[in-house]
């Protein structure tokens, strides 16, 4: 940004609604939720899944994906969150060079933002859709604090509806920058919107035929329905694979708002792993292949630490959302 060009901001606009909006009591808050979660050693962590509902809803459970950031050697940060408010079919990039938090600014890679808009698969997004979006600004308090005193800039990216192919494309196009060392992954996404309000109150029949309800009559409570819908789809993201998720999502037409962002960060993930796959075959087939000189992507696990529901629905006149936490790692 040269010296004569005015900086651009994007105002916390979620802030002293969504959560609170005093910088004391919002890190203590977040200082709280972090205290409360046991951290396993994972290895290196590459990307994590995360709510983005109001704090007293999704707070905590977003503490068990932040608690096993590793920041030290990151210098930039990828936050993929889904458009809820604007139509978009394929993915929109910030024109801000600032975002702002309660707990200090947080600088856009300008340089990396303009490179991806380049690419000629992103669109700019309006200053407006910006601010009305939440998805993305309800990961910037949590980033802001587990940097502690380092500035590490991010790229915001909006997510809108995608096809299966988009989802593909884009999980292409991304992967490199997921292989970097230097970089990490947010996926902003609530699993489960159920009630009447969501428009959605279907119910959920396990592979073996058990049904959590017929024609009204509750066979086992409607919370535990939605766990059950919700953990399948957990199974399958924990499983790495884009293809199962797109079909499950298809037969359950579960309410995921964050679906594309998740399928594209599983679609990412597949291409590296099949890269390193193909370098570890070189290696074998080499006779002097080197087995220290394994690729770290041959081994990536990812691991739900968290699932909560806003409320535990026992009636079909209830509504509830549910939040899920988990990381990507290596190692």
């Amino acid at each position: 940004m040269s010296a004569g060009d005015e900086m651009k901001v994007r105002e916390a606009s979620h802030a002293g609604s969504w959560y609170s909006g005093t910088r004391k009591v919002l890190d203590q808050q977040l200082s709280t939720w972090l205290s409360h979660v046991d951290k396993q050693d994972v290895g290196i962590v590459k990307a994590v899944i995360a709510p983005h509902a109001g704090y007293s809803y999704s707070g905590q459970a977003a503490a068990f994906a932040y608690k096993y950031l590793d920041l030290a050697d990151i210098e930039r940060v990828f936050i993929l969150g889904p458009s809820h408010h604007a139509y978009l079919e394929g993915c929109a990039l910030t024109r801000c060079d600032v975002y702002d938090t309660p707990l200090g600014h947080l600088e856009v890679d300008r340089e990396l933002t303009e490179e991806l808009y380049q690419t000629g698969e992103f669109k700019w997004m309006s200053q407006n859709t910006d601010e009305d979006e939440h998805s993305i600004e309800m990961h910037l308090p949590y980033i802001k604090k587990v940097m502690a005193s380092r500035e590490i800039p991010i790229v915001p990216i909006l997510v809108g509806a995608l096809s299966t192919s988009s989802e593909q494309r884009y999980g292409n196009l991304l992967a490199p920058y997921l292989r970097s060392p230097r970089n990490l992954f947010i996926i902003s996404s609530d699993f489960c919107h159920w009630g009447s309000r969501f428009s959605y109150r279907n119910m959920y029949h396990e592979p073996s035929g058990t049904a959590s309800a017929a024609d009204g009559d509750t066979i086992v409570p409607i919370h535990e329905s939605i766990e059950m819908m919700d953990r399948a789809g957990m199974r399958i993201i924990e499983g790495l694979d884009p293809y199962g998720f797109v079909k499950y999502l298809k037969k359950t037409k579960n309410t995921i708002c964050g679906r594309h962002p998740i399928t594209v960060l599983l679609h990412a993930i597949c291409v590296n792993m099949e890269e390193a796959k193909e370098k570890a075959m070189e290696r074998q087939g080499s006779r002097n292949g080197d087995p220290q000189n394994s690729d770290e992507w041959e081994n990536v696990r990812c691991r739900f630490t968290r699932y909560e529901q806003s409320g535990r629905v026992k009636s079909m006149r209830e509504s509830s959302v549910s939040y899920a936490s988990a990381y990507v790692a290596l190692g």
